[in-house]
């Protein structure tokens, strides 16, 4: 079964148009006690892109891109190593790690253990920053501090956790090589093959929307790539920053991207809306500029049925609330699935919920075929 799901892709969004960054994550997800799905799932992203993905159930992998399986095709030996760590290797010890943890907190039911790992690196400056992090049962757990070779409890209830890896000098030596030389050696790689793919840039397709006449004005952009952009409102062809709300950028199912900022229009007067534009700009600088204009506002708000001038009429109150008690019952029934795969911190840098790969199952966890003997899933 597939629910959508909305992801902040959350992984390394950049918004300056000078840098140029990429990112390479490895993600996987290990759960018990969870009904219908799998108890173990893998992905690799790259640039925030999936390259493919990996569970204990359907056993295969699935390239989510054609140039990584041409990769796949090419790198025989590669695939032969995937296809071992994702259905031996990483759910034996994943699974143990869960049991050893269920004991060390004397707990039964769901649980659900979580890696994001893997590196960022600045094409400019070529700065490499490799990062570890644990999540367990909806919360951040451990996380390994590369500059002083050290695990971070992320919690008391970790402590015990880093005490024992700290202790291991072997997992902290080949957890640094992994995290300055490998990845990044495994990034440089993957961008070559996808280069043609990853390089490429698309406008959006900007629109206007309103709920209602007393709503905010949300310019939205859906279709872009790449993910490094900006997005702004400008008065005077001057940016406005009073009464402006950036929302997320988020993924699009064809693997292109999607934002809004919203405009307050409560206090702009009729006769200073064109004096407003919204401002799309990609990190190349190619652009799309969309004027403040009541006639191209898409609503929900149909004067002559729900509306009369911007006051709500009994017909839109009914409508609202049997929509809302539709919407109450889909909420409940992702929000069960949603609560125990991960929960969401506000703020901070919590580790991130696996994009859609709990729920979607969309990704492939890549790894390259050197240094076999130092995996790093099973550390």
């Amino acid at each position: 079964m597939r629910i959508i799901c909305f992801y902040s892709c959350c992984f390394f969004l950049y918004s300056t148009s000078s840098a140029v960054k990429h990112s390479l994550q490895y993600l996987v997800t290990a759960s018990s006690g969870v009904p219908n799905i799998p108890e173990f799932m893998g992905a690799v992203m790259l640039d925030d892109i999936q390259m493919g993905y990996c569970d204990s159930i359907n056993k295969i992998l699935e390239p989510r891109q054609d140039w990584v399986k041409k990769m796949l095709e090419n790198e025989t030996q590669l695939l032969e190593i995937l296809t071992q760590d994702c259905f031996q290797d990483l759910p034996n010890n994943f699974g143990k790690r869960i049991s050893s943890l269920k004991e060390q907190f004397q707990s039964e039911g769901v649980h659900i253990l979580q890696k994001r790992e893997g590196c960022e690196w600045d094409e400019n400056t070529g700065e490499v920053t490799g990062f570890s992090r644990y999540g367990y049962n909806g919360e951040d757990f451990v996380e390994f501090e590369l500059k002083r070779l050290t695990w971070i409890a992320l919690k008391p209830e970790a402590a015990i956790t880093k005490q024992r890896w700290d202790a291991d000098s072997g997992r902290t030596k080949y957890k640094e090589n992994f995290l300055t030389n490998i990845y990044p050696e495994w990034m440089k790689k993957f961008l070559s093959y996808g280069k043609s793919s990853l390089q490429r840039t698309v406008l959006p397709s900007v629109s206007l929307l309103q709920k209602t006449p007393s709503s905010p004005v949300s310019c939205h952009a859906t279709g872009f790539y790449p993910n490094r952009v900006m997005m702004f409102w400008r008065k005077d062809g001057e940016e406005v920053h009073d009464g402006v709300n950036p929302g997320e950028i988020l993924p699009n199912d064809d693997g292109t991207f999607q934002m809004s900022v919203d405009l307050n229009v409560s206090s702009v007067t009729p006769e200073d809306w064109r004096r407003y534009d919204c401002v799309f700009q990609l990190s190349n600088g190619e652009h799309v500029i969309t004027k403040l204009d009541k006639t191209v506002i898409r609503t929900n708000c149909a004067k002559t049925i729900l509306c009369n001038d911007g006051v709500e009429t009994p017909l839109a109150r009914m409508t609202a609330v049997i929509a809302v008690v539709v919407a109450a019952v889909v909420v409940l029934s992702v929000a069960a699935v949603g609560f125990v795969v991960y929960k969401k911190k506000k703020g901070g840098r919590g580790l991130q919920p696996i994009p859609c790969v709990i729920i979607e199952q969309e990704a492939v966890l890549n790894r390259d075929n050197t240094q076999r003997q130092t995996s790093i899933h099973t550390n």
